[in-house]
């Protein structure tokens, strides 16, 4: 690493002083654009800014020592006027990554950068008392980019293999944990949890605004006993929940669910009332291993009377199922 982050300079508009060897984005003061921690929205501003003429700086959680407030292969976005996007950590590093993202764009290189525990900054100290290592890649070649987003578009898995040694990124295989292969670093994608929601009350309002607020995809199923389930809407990035209070309303969207496999099924109704769904799905020909993929009583905590409860509940456990699901895959 060269230089730290409290050695930018400055951003002045005026920059026809400067010498023809300096570059002007040494000089930008880092903007959080926006905010968000999707990988799929940061890759897209990055894109954008590169179409736009704008260099552009991917940055990438590498390492962990300790506690981290976000994941390993998590990613910001660093475009040449300073504007940024995602976080590496809590929030409390992200300028001085930026920082050291415009400093690499005015190299013209990339670079590693250590913060918290292990790191020769000594005023940036992590909150959670780790240390993270950040790797700041020059993107070149943004057709890389564009092939990951065209595949979660697709909702299709994807993974990115950064190669320090080259400066390169380029498209991986689906599947591909993230972390150091040899000397590659493999960061993988899942698309965006679409949420299935089937049922007409209010609960289904109220859990359908939490699942959107949670950045989840909504589709709803009003009438489910009438409707037909198209196969590619229920797919292993899915999540089904069943909010009615009829079976004979939910069984056709309960067949086809245990037909696509998401990776979460739950139920509304208590204990009394899915014997009788189990009984109902054992005679219509479905397993017990089918079967047992069904969450009921729906949600993480039981006997939720009022709506917002229910809605908590349900995207909370759709929440931790998720976390569960991309940790085996």
């Amino acid at each position: 690493m060269t230089g730290s982050a409290d050695s930018i300079r400055q951003n002045n508009n005026d920059t026809d002083w400067l010498p023809r060897n300096v570059d002007a984005s040494v000089l930008v003061t880092p903007k959080k654009a926006f905010s968000t921690d999707s990988a799929y929205d940061v890759m897209s501003f990055a894109i954008d800014n590169i179409n736009a003429g704008s260099r552009v700086a991917l940055c990438t959680l590498v390492e962990i020592r300790g506690g981290s407030s976000r994941p390993l292969g998590a990613h910001m976005a660093v475009a040449q006027d300073g504007n940024y996007c995602g976080y590496v950590s809590g929030g409390c590093t992200e300028a001085a990554v930026a920082a050291e993202a415009l400093q690499a764009i005015g190299s013209g290189h990339d670079r590693f950068v250590m913060l918290g525990e292990g790191s020769p900054f000594f005023d940036i100290v992590l909150p959670c008392g780790g240390g993270i290592t950040v790797a700041i890649h020059l993107v070149k070649n943004v057709e890389s980019l564009c092939s990951i987003t065209r595949l979660l578009d697709r909702r299709r898995g994807a993974s990115l293999r950064y190669t320090p040694g080259l400066e390169q990124i380029s498209p991986g295989f689906e599947g591909a944990p993230t972390g150091w292969h040899g000397g590659v670093f493999v960061t993988g994608y899942r698309p965006k949890v679409r949420v299935v929601i089937s049922g007409r009350s209010l609960e289904v309002e109220t859990a359908a605004s939490v699942a959107r607020a949670a950045g989840y995809d909504v589709f709803i199923i009003e009438d489910a006993a009438h409707t037909t389930v198209d196969a590619t809407v229920i797919d292993p990035d899915t999540a089904v929940a069943l909010l009615e209070h009829d079976l004979d309303q939910e069984m056709p969207i309960l067949a086809a669910a245990l037909r696509a496999k998401p990776f979460y099924i739950g139920a509304l109704g208590s204990s009394r009332t899915h014997e009788k769904r189990v009984e109902r799905l054992r005679r219509s020909g479905h397993s017990e291993k089918a079967i047992a993929r069904i969450k009921a009583p729906i949600g993480v905590f039981g006997r939720a009377r009022d709506a917002q409860s229910l809605a908590l509940s349900v995207i909370a456990d759709i929440a931790a199922s998720r976390q569960a699901y991309v940790t085996q895959s």
